[in-house]
């Protein structure tokens, strides 16, 4: 079936874009991947299949380049930048990682395509204008300069603050240029004009920190990274608790339940087991539910309690009892866990399909939205390098002569 973007191309060049074109084709785009001769980045990045270090065997790059079709292309020469202009006139959108001004000073940037329609999306560290527009930044020092990993770590300050792995300071540029280059595509159908998209990578990583930057923007306030709960000013005691099975559990808010009723509910799962302590005494319903701001005392009280309670369970019984009376509580999962998850199964969330070098299907997981009219649908397996040269440039009416001789010369 088709997916809610169908009908919409694109094409994507540079590194920084891979989260915005997976976005887009798995949501039904058309979408072309360009690549260098010698294969993306991405291509070389771990982990690998079988630990083959082969620019076809990156698990990093299968996740990422789901249902896109892949190209090799040198945009240098004479005959790759022909190969490029023509591309892009074929398409809806241009995903453009590729760097600040490398496509212009070949004259192959925006500004080069005369076409009112084009949706342009730029993707650079810092943006296209601006003193730092020209610098060198990796994941590490995007995610670091952006903020979040000050609010991000342990209770022990000590410890330097955490970067999660995984390249998150893209997949945050690459969600906010997704939406950014849809809702260009929106404006040009209310307009009937295309536009530049310039999105900044720390600008995004940036506007990505939670409550850091409002609590100092307003209240000249710095929030306190914590163990395993949000950053905050004056700081909270801990959410996550080590049950009798060995496993973490994750006790949101420390177990004090937003609502009366389900505070009552609480109470009730605690008398079960003789360990509600004190907490039926009605003062602490009555200022945690009156007058909120007066209940610090009270508050951490109560989560002392709950969290003794969650030390003498398995994490399997505070999950499924937390979620029995709707408190959002939950075991802290090793990322295979997920992979047999019923209720992941029932919504069919993973789809098994090839990757290369590999004898058997593997488990990929699906987008994490539904449409019940336009599903996104797994379509293909990431592009071998070069996979579709044959038939996309043949799209462009060039025969096998043609691209063998073009191969030769190194332009594709």
């Amino acid at each position: 079936m088709a997916g809610p973007l169908e009908g919409l191309r694109a094409i994507e060049i540079g590194d920084r874009g891979e989260v915005t074109g997976k976005l887009l084709a798995d949501a039904g785009v058309e979408l072309v991947r360009v690549e260098p001769p010698a294969g993306a980045r991405s291509r070389h990045t771990g982990p690998f299949v079988a630990d083959r270090r082969d620019v076809n065997a990156s698990l990093h790059y299968a996740y990422l380049n789901t249902n896109k079709r892949g190209v090799t292309l040198d945009i240098e020469g004479d005959a790759g930048a022909d190969l490029w202009r023509r591309l892009v006139t074929r398409v809806d959108i241009v995903i453009d990682s590729s760097g600040p001004g490398v496509l212009d000073e070949l004259g192959l940037g925006y500004e080069s395509f005369e076409d009112d329609q084009l949706v342009w999306c730029s993707i650079t560290p810092f943006g296209l204008t601006g003193p730092r527009r020209d610098w060198v930044t990796t994941d590490l020092v995007s995610i670091a300069l952006g903020g979040p990993p000050m609010s991000s770590g342990y209770d022990d300050h000590e410890v330097p603050p955490i970067r999660s792995d995984g390249e998150h300071s893209l997949a945050m540029g690459g969600e906010y240029a997704a939406i950014g280059a849809l809702s260009a595509v929106l404006f040009r159908a209310a307009s009937g004009h295309g536009q530049l998209v310039d999105v900044s990578i720390h600008e995004c990583v940036a506007g990505t920190t939670e409550g850091a930057f409002p609590n100092w923007e307003y209240n000249q306030s710095l929030v306190q990274r914590q163990t395993a709960r949000h950053a905050t000013v004056a700081g909270s005691p801990p959410w996550q608790h080590m049950s009798t099975d060995g496993n973490y559990s994750m006790v949101h808010g420390g177990g004090v339940p937003r609502s009366q009723q389900i505070y009552e509910r609480l109470l009730d799962w605690l008398d079960e087991h003789d360990a509600a302590d004190d907490l039926r005494d009605p003062k602490y319903a009555d200022v945690l539910y009156t007058d909120p701001r007066a209940a610090g005392e009270a508050r951490v009280h109560i989560i002392d309690v709950v969290g003794r309670f969650m030390e003498s369970k398995t994490a399997d019984e505070i999950y499924r009892g937390g979620q029995a009376i709707h408190m959002p509580f939950a075991p802290v999962r090793r990322p295979e866990q997920n992979l047999n998850d019923p209720h992941w199964e029932d919504r069919d969330f993973w789809v098994e399909a090839e990757v290369p070098g590999h004898d058997q299907p593997v488990r990929y997981p699906r987008a994490g939205y539904r449409f019940t009219k336009s599903p996104v649908e797994f379509r293909r397996r990431a592009p071998l390098l070069g996979e579709h040269n044959t038939e996309v440039y043949g799209e462009l009416g060039l025969d096998a002569a043609a691209l063998t001789r073009l191969a030769q010369d190194g332009a594709i």
